[in-house]
């Protein structure tokens, strides 16, 4: 997409990087820069989602896609999503803060009170995440003023560019005027999608991700503020107060967990992601490759080898899922079927694969740190899950079939 821009383009892109890095004249002149108001054209777009500036607000954070989205709730109680900010600048990896001075941004479950908010900062407008929290607390993990900021640098940082920082930071200050008492923040690597799971599901920090997914679940399924807890060291939820809720997130779980199992049956691929320090959106990144300054940006030649992939397991032709034993016929481009070994007998490979060849059972889990052993799969899940047009049995009933 980048390269297809050209050069006739540069107007335009000077005009967004305008608005983005806030190069133009102010939008509300007269007013200090922590008490502009939110812009006009965002008061209408909550008025179309029925809701206002005074109500609640939440804050979602994914590194890898570098976006920081702004929920607010709506007079249905649930929340809705409001805008989605580019996130000029992050440092570090994929990955938790685990101590002073690593570079990394955290991840995990915050809470940013009225005084946390801070109109002085030398990054234009600022909010401290409430790094560390209980979690990173019973884990050891150091560190102090990881922000949310204006500017396009950071150090362990989520950077905004100063036009992003004064709305976000004047749609904070309204609800917090309004009566809101905390603005929870969910702080992701990626999205908590069955998919990223189980591609990144040989990286070191795949069991405290399978804690913040079943966290990003809960809010999927109930669109409800996260009642989040510490317990022996680990991520906790309290239920919802409504027993159709609770419901309503226990289904939503075993949708995913049948998600999980389908793909792995399929023999999905795993991955590491590295960066050199960090990443941007790329709406950022086109613009810099066409020379427009961003302004201040931290390592510019880190940005060259964020988001790198390696394969760490290759995929793996594996028996395909078919809803009714013996009535699916494969593609004569599909890959052959491998079905479970008897006891005793050698595993062979069906053809010549990257990599090792092995059956599903050797794959690592992403719900355990250990393999998996036995059978090839273990759910409790009983309900088929559709996929599309077609319906996906469970893994724990196609081995009872």
């Amino acid at each position: 997409m980048i390269s297809m821009l050209r050069w006739s383009h540069l107007p335009v892109l000077a005009l967004i990087a305008a608005a983005l890095i806030g190069q133009v004249a102010e939008a509300a002149p007269g007013y200090p820069k922590h008490e502009a108001p939110i812009p006009s054209a965002t008061m209408t777009l909550m008025k179309g989602n029925n809701t206002s500036s005074a109500e609640p607000m939440l804050i979602r954070i994914y590194k890898k896609e570098a976006v920081l989205e702004v929920w607010k709730r709506s007079t249905s109680g649930r929340y809705v999503r409001l805008k989605t900010f580019p996130i000029c600048r992050w440092s570090g990896q994929l990955g938790p803060k685990r101590k002073e001075g690593d570079r990394q941004t955290p991840e995990g479950f915050y809470a940013v009170t009225a005084s946390q908010m801070n109109p002085k900062s030398k990054h234009y407008l600022s909010f401290d995440t409430g790094f560390p929290n209980a979690y990173d607390r019973a884990h050891g993990s150091t560190g102090s003023a990881l922000m949310v900021h204006g500017t396009c640098s950071s150090a362990g940082c989520f950077a905004m560019t100063d036009a992003g920082m004064a709305e976000i930071y004047a749609l904070m200050r309204e609800a917090f005027r309004g009566g809101q008492k905390a603005v929870q923040l969910q702080a992701y690597p990626f999205r908590m999608t069955a998919e990223n799971l189980v591609r990144h599901r040989l990286d070191p920090n795949i069991a405290f991700w399978r804690q913040l997914k079943e966290g990003s679940d809960r809010f999927e399924a109930t669109r409800e503020e996260l009642d989040v807890r510490v317990a022996e060291g680990r991520y906790a939820f309290h239920p919802a107060r409504s027993p159709d809720t609770e419901a309503d997130v226990l289904a939503y779980r075993a949708m995913e967990d049948d998600h999980v199992a389908v793909l792995l049956e399929e023999g999905r691929a795993a991955i590491r992601t590295t960066y050199a320090d960090g990443g941007q959106h790329p709406s950022f990144t086109a613009l810099w490759r066409r020379g427009v300054s961003l302004g201040e940006v931290s390592r510019p030649e880190a940005l060259a080898y964020a988001g790198l992939e390696r394969v760490v397991s290759p995929a793996r032709a594996t028996r395909p899922v078919c809803p009714v034993p013996s009535t699916c016929t494969p593609l004569a481009n599909e890959a052959k079927a491998i079905s479970p070994p008897d006891t005793g007998q050698q595993l062979q490979p069906i053809a010549l694969l990257d990599g090792p060849s092995m059956w599903l059972k050797e794959l690592p889990s992403p719900f355990t740190s250990a393999p998996i052993s036995g059978v090839a799969m273990s759910f409790t899940h009983d309900q088929p899950m559709i996929l599309g047009a077609q319906q996906v049995v469970p893994a724990r009933l196609l081995m009872q079939q």
